[in-house]
């Protein structure tokens, strides 16, 4: 077995989405001072790599706490959506032959723009490319973008047909090419994407990680 990280690092001053809190850590007890050494967090829900319950869009749907942990691990379908130009449209056609039931992570290539203004201008799913997901029963979509809409979104479209029917995203994923790679290699993929345990909460940071096997017998 072979662990792949997808997660990108939580740093004071990292990437948010526009609006979003602003990340910020510093020591609050340290060991030459105080004995032992404990973090002062500040940070919000949705920073760095993370998921969505669905009611992140709409307070009557489920928050986090109320989904099944089957949600966040399971196997894994990796579509490439590679070499399109900044702000396009990722539509039915790529997710065609996603299997049924399986976790979905969508590969962009757009981890590599992680810290710079490019990573604005990411892909995005279309309304037909979420509605097939959602069709296809497919618990989870992860996207190694800022997010599955465009970034300023206007309507939230993807996020309101997914998280409309329960289904989970994750966003700011990274590593996906090196997963995407093994899958075509033949290899078996399973994902974690175990959230914090936050009662209430619209999403969590997740340590997002990827299982590599040799396909079993």
């Amino acid at each position: 077995m072979r662990l792949v990280d997808l997660s990108v690092p939580l740093d004071s001053g990292m990437p948010v989405y526009p609006g979003d809190p602003q990340v910020r850590i510093r020591p609050a007890l340290t060991a030459a001072r105080d004995g032992v050494n404990v973090l002062h967090l500040e940070l919000g829900s949705q920073s760095g790599t993370h998921v969505d319950a669905p009611c992140h869009i709409d307070d009557a749907l489920p928050a986090l706490d109320a989904l099944p942990l089957d949600r966040f691990d399971g196997p894994a379908h990796l579509v490439d959506a590679r070499g399109l130009a900044p702000h396009s449209p990722i539509g039915a056609g790529h997710v065609a032959r996603v299997p049924e039931g399986r976790i979905v992570l969508v590969v962009t290539g757009w981890s590599a723009h992680w810290g710079s203004d490019a990573y604005h201008g990411h892909p995005y799913l279309t309304e037909e490319a979420a509605a097939l997901l959602v069709a296809r029963g497919v618990p989870t979509v992860g996207i190694d973008a800022l997010s599955v809409d465009p970034t300023p979104a206007e309507g939230l479209a993807a996020h309101r047909i997914l998280s409309g029917a329960g289904t989970v995203i994750a966003e700011n994923l990274t590593n996906l090419t090196e997963v995407l790679e093994a899958q075509r290699a033949g290899l078996d993929v399973q994902v974690s994407l175990f959230p914090l345990h936050l009662p209430g909460a619209d999403g969590a940071p997740v340590r997002a990680v990827a299982r590599i096997t040799e396909p079993q017998p």
